[in-house]
């Protein structure tokens, strides 16, 4: 495939560039709040998939974007490879987390109880057309908002706070299988240098890939994908079928060592999303195999369905589909959308190419269409 650069018509490209951001509209530090404040799932979705943890960043890349998320995902990478890496974040891990949503499919209750936190999975899906009625409306959208959640929840619209706060931290539901005997347990290592673990935005991945950057690439990969890839497993095109053990959102502090007195402390926290699948009928044991994806934002969709590719990815004969080289590369969105966006290129030299060895297939054909038509029976 030939890549052809456009040359020439400077001016017509600049209108062109021009037009668009004209058709979209300007681009203010309040239409960037806005996307912040208003859009905080697609804001942590380009987030995830540009791995840079910024939200007014990503809204502005959003906005700058015009709504189209890979664009946006672009610019945050772009933006992302300018920046210097001042510092690593010692890992952390599950049981450290803030958590506001833990849920698990595999059973009932759970250590800790099921968490339901922030989620629209009970809620009815009904467009509030009265939020479109009483626009302009001093006070009516309140209303409108307190009418709907009571209708939604069939209770006062307002949030009860509990008697007792809920707590900051839950052990992880795979603790449990491991205590039980139905998980291997987790092996002992000794400490990591967190500067030493492979990064796959700094090294070319290669097959089988490191741990490290299986997760690394499943983070960052495009929600769509993944979510493609692990829905065909769903369906019967894979060997597996899991069930979802844990389903968890929350906080994680970004912990740093100082440089001078080596005492660890936090930098702040950031929004993450994990998710757990176990499959009950691993090959060749009978223990529970696990899969695991995790990502920057609250992302629950992706994170399940990357959590089933990452268990599927372990199998011996996995789906050519679901082999780990398929999944990491076709799920990466710049490199995907970049590679599909490019045929809009000028690509006249090939395509003239291959319009001359069809036009010379067809005189061929007709000439030999003519000697046997010419020929005596």
């Amino acid at each position: 495939m030939a890549y052809v650069a456009a040359r020439g018509g400077e001016q017509a490209t600049r209108q062109a560039t021009l037009l668009y951001h004209a058709l979209n509209g300007p681009i203010t530090a309040a239409t960037v709040r806005a996307i912040e404040q208003s859009l905080p799932y697609l804001v942590d979705r380009v987030m995830g998939e540009g791995s840079l943890y910024a939200p007014e960043l990503t809204a502005l890349a959003i906005a700058q974007a015009g709504g189209d998320l890979y664009e946006a995902v672009l610019l945050l990478r772009a933006y992302r490879s300018t920046q210097p890496r001042l510092a690593y974040a010692e890992t952390i891990a599950q049981e450290q987390m803030l958590t506001t949503r833990r849920i698990s499919a595999a059973f009932k209750d759970i250590p800790g109880g099921q968490m339901l936190g922030p989620t629209l999975d009970y809620s009815h899906r009904l467009l509030r057309l009265d939020v479109l009625d009483d626009r302009g409306a001093t006070g009516a959208t309140d209303a409108a908002a307190q009418s709907h959640n009571s209708r939604e929840t069939g209770t006062d619209a307002e949030l009860v706070q509990a008697d007792e706060p809920a707590p900051a931290t839950y052990p992880p539901v795979a603790a449990w299988h491991r205590l039980n005997g139905l998980l291997d347990p987790l092996p002992e290592r000794d400490p990591v240098d967190p500067a030493e673990l492979p990064d796959v935005t700094r090294d070319p991945i290669s097959f089988p890939a490191p741990r490290a950057h299986r997760l690394q690439s499943l983070a960052r990969a495009d929600t769509g994908g993944v979510l493609s890839l692990g829905y065909a497993s769903m369906r019967g095109y894979g060997l597996i079928h899991p069930t979802v053990n844990e389903v968890r959102l929350g906080y994680a502090d970004v912990n740093l060592r100082h440089p001078i007195t080596g005492v660890v402390f936090s930098a702040g926290r950031v929004r993450v999303s994990q998710a757990e699948v176990v499959n009950t009928f691993a090959e060749g044991q009978a223990k529970l195999a696990l899969g695991f994806t995790a990502t920057l934002g609250w992302n629950e969709v992706k994170t399940i369905a990357g959590s089933m590719l990452d268990l599927e990815m372990d199998s011996p004969d996995a789906h050519p589909a679901h082999t780990e080289e398929f999944v990491l590369y076709h799920t990466e969105p710049v490199e995907a959308s970049g590679f599909c966006i490019h045929y809009k290129l000028p690509h006249y030299v090939t395509f003239s190419s291959s319009l001359e060895a069809l036009r010379r297939v067809l005189d061929e054909q007709k000439a030999e269409a003519s000697e046997q038509q010419g020929a005596p029976s």
